[in-house]
C-alpha cells in the first residue's frame, strides 16, 4: 500500500529530530531504489526461499472445521519460517537493504523476542553487528529467545524503565539510533515508526498475502471469504491483508489484545471500541492508548508481542475507512484457542497468533459451510511454554520452574545479559 508523502489518511508521517533527517532520507531513497531493482528483488526471493524456507504452506484444518460445523478453516503457516515467525520476511529484506547502504550495525527492539531472534539470525548471516533492546519484563517471560539471541552474537540490552515492555524497548532503540545513525540502521520490527518504515515493513511482509492468493486459488479455486490476523504493531496483518485490498468480496478481521478487561492498563485495544486516541509519538502519528494530556498509558497482554501502545498507521487508516473490521480477544479466550488448536490439529501456536485464532473461532460456527477463512498463524509457541503452562495450571510446572530458576537464574542485570 503506497503512502501519500508518508501518510495514510491522517496517520503516519515523520516526526523525528533533525539529527535523524539525513539518515531517514537515505533509507527512503534506498528503499525506493531497491524495490524497483530486479537484482535486489531476485536476491530477496532467493534468501526467503533458501534461508527462511518460503513459501510457507496453507494448511486445511479438517478437525477444527468439523468441530465448529461452519466455515472451512485454513492456516497460513508463518510458524514454519526459519526462527518460527513471520518476522524473517521483513528482517531479510531490511538486512539486504543495510548491506546495500554500506552500514555495519543494526539496532532492533523486540517484545515477544521473535523479531529479536530473527534480527540476530540475519545479522550473523550477513556479518552485521547487532544490538537488541528488550523490556526486562519481556526478557523474563520470553527468555528462550533471549538465550539464542546472545548465542548468535547479539548484544541484548534489558530496558528497566517504564513498564519494561515493548514500548520502552522502542524508546531506547530510538535513542540509540539518534546517536549512532551514521553507521547503524534501525531495523524496526513492525509497520510503525517514521516513513518509510510502515510502507517498507508492509512491502516485505506482503509475501504472506501474495502466497495466499496463489495457494487459495490452487487449493480451492477462489480467494478466501475472510482473513484473520492478530494486531499488535500490525506487520503480520499488513502482510496478509494488503495484497487483498482491492478484492472487495474478501473480508478482513484484525484481532487486538483484550487482556484482562477493558479498564485502562489491562488491555492493548487501540482501535476496537474507540479506546485509542489520535496522537504523535515515537516518530509517527497513529492511534495510541493515552490520557487527556497525551501521555502514553500502560498496556497488558498475555502475549508479549501484542502489548504495544500504538498501532501501524496503515492498519489505523484501514480500520477508520472500514476496509478492515477490528475486534479483540481476552487472555482466557486466547488460551482456550491455543489449547484447541493443539488438541485438534497438533499445531503449537504462539500466543500472539492465538488471538487471531480466538477471533476466527468465535465467527466460524456462524458462517456458511461453503465459506473459507484463512487465519495467519504468525508464529509458533515454543517461546510461550512457561506462560501457557502457568495459564493452564500444569501441576508439574511450578516445581520444575522453581528448580530450573534456582539452577539457572534469569537476571535483568545488563552485564549478565550481555555476557
Amino acid at each position: 500500500m503506497k503512502s501519500e508523502n508518508g501518510f495514510y489518511g491522517q496517520y503516519g508521517g515523520s516526526y523525528i529530530p533533525e539529527i535523524l533527517y539525513s539518515s531517514q532520507q537515505q533509507i527512503l531513497h534506498a528503499f525506493e531504489d531497491a524495490k524497483n531493482d530486479p537484482a535486489f528483488l531476485a536476491e530477496l526471493h532467493k534468501q526467503w526461499q533458501q534461508f527462511s524456507g518460503r513459501p510457507t504452506p496453507l494448511t486445511f484444518c479438517a478437525n477444527l472445521t468439523e468441530h465448529f460445523g461452519g466455515a472451512q478453516i485454513y492456516l497460513k503457516r508463518e510458524d514454519l519460517n526459519h526462527s518460527g515467525a513471520h518476522k524473517m520476511n521483513n528482517v531479510i529484506g531490511q538486512g539486504l537493504l543495510v548491506k546495500r547502504m554500506g552500514k555495519k550495525r543494526v539496532i532492533a527492539e523486540t517484545g515477544a523476542g521473535q523479531h529479536g531472534i530473527a534480527t540476530a539470525l540475519v545479522a550473523a548471516r550477513l556479518g552485521l553487528e547487532c544490538t537488541i533492546y528488550m523490556g526486562a519484563k519481556d526478557i523474563e517471560r520470553q527468555y528462550p529467545n533471549v538465550f539464542w539471541m546472545k548465542q548468535l552474537g547479539a548484544t541484548v540490552v534489558p530496558v528497566t524503565t517504564g513498564a519494561q515492555t515493548l514500548r520502552d524497548a522502542l524508546d531506547e532503540a530510538l535513542r540509540d539510533w539518534s546517536s549512532s545513525h551514521e553507521d547503524s540502521h534501525y531495523l524496526i520490527g513492525t509497520s510503525c515508526g517514521c516513513a518509510p518504515f510502515p510502507e517498507m515493513v508492509a512491502f516485505f511482509q506482503s509475501v504472506i498475502g501474495d502466497e495466499v492468493r496463489e495457494q487459495s486459488v490452487a487449493q480451492f479455486g477462489q480467494f478466501p471469504d475472510r482473513l484473520y490476523a492478530c494486531v499488535g504493531g500490525g506487520s503480520n496483518a499488513c502482510g496478509l491483508f494488503l495484497p487483498f485490498l482491492d478484492e472487495k468480496d474478501v473480508a478482513m478481521v484484525g484481532v487486538e489484545a483484550g487482556g484482562k478487561g477493558l479498564a485502562l492498563g489491562e488491555h492493548s485495544i487501540r482501535l476496537s471500541h474507540n479506546l485509542g486516541q489520535p496522537g504523535i509519538a515515537q516518530g509517527f502519528a497513529t492511534m495510541f492508548l493515552q490520557d487527556q494530556a497525551g501521555q502514553l498509558q500502560e498496556t497488558h497482554s498475555i502475549a508479549a508481542g501484542l502489548d504495544y501502545v500504538g498501532v501501524s498507521p496503515i492498519i489505523a487508516h484501514l480500520a477508520e475507512t472500514g476496509r478492515i473490521q477490528m475486534t479483540y480477544a481476552m487472555d482466557d479466550d486466547v488460551i482456550a484457542a491455543c489449547t484447541l488448536l493443539l488438541k485438534k490439529e497438533g499445531i503449537i501456536p504462539a500466543l500472539e497468533s492465538s488471538h487471531a485464532l480466538a477471533g476466527a473461532f468465535k465467527d466460524a460456527p456462524n458462517l456458511p459451510k461453503t465459506s473459507r477463512i484463512v487465519i495467519n498463524l504468525s508464529g509458533r509457541g515454543d517461546k510461550d511454554i512457561f506462560n501457557v503452562a502457568k495459564a493452564v495450571q500444569d501441576e508439574a510446572f511450578p516445581q520444575f520452574l522453581n528448580d530450573y530458576l534456582a539452577t539457572y537464574p534469569v537476571t535483568t542485570d545488563n552485564k549478565e545479559q550481555n555476557a
